[in-house]
């Protein structure tokens, strides 16, 4: 099958690259080195993840917090009264 390009089933001569010129390493970088060597580099980009991260203020915090609980008492109070409604319904179909 092809497309514009060329075909899916061959890539295209420029994307190949000759094996001679290039080492095959079987794991890039992290081939080389050891499990703590992998779990270090795991945790160096957490932290650089979580510095990324934009974090709320404290009126931020307290309004969303405000308004996540109040949506919570909302369901719960709707799930509630569909509940007795249905149990009510229930009880006077079957006795």
């Amino acid at each position: 099958m092809t497309d514009a390009v060329g075909s899916i089933d061959m890539p295209d001569a420029e994307d190949e690259a000759p094996e001679s010129n290039k080492k095959s390493r079987k794991g890039g970088k992290r081939g080389k080195k050891g499990p703590l060597g992998r779990l270090a580099l795991f945790y160096r980009q957490i932290v650089a993840e979580l510095r990324k991260v934009v974090w709320p203020t404290r009126s931020q915090l307290t309004t969303y917090t405000s308004v996540v609980i109040v949506f919570v008492v909302v369901m719960i109070g709707l799930v509630t009264v569909l509940d007795m409604g249905f149990a009510r319904v229930i009880k006077y179909v079957f006795g």
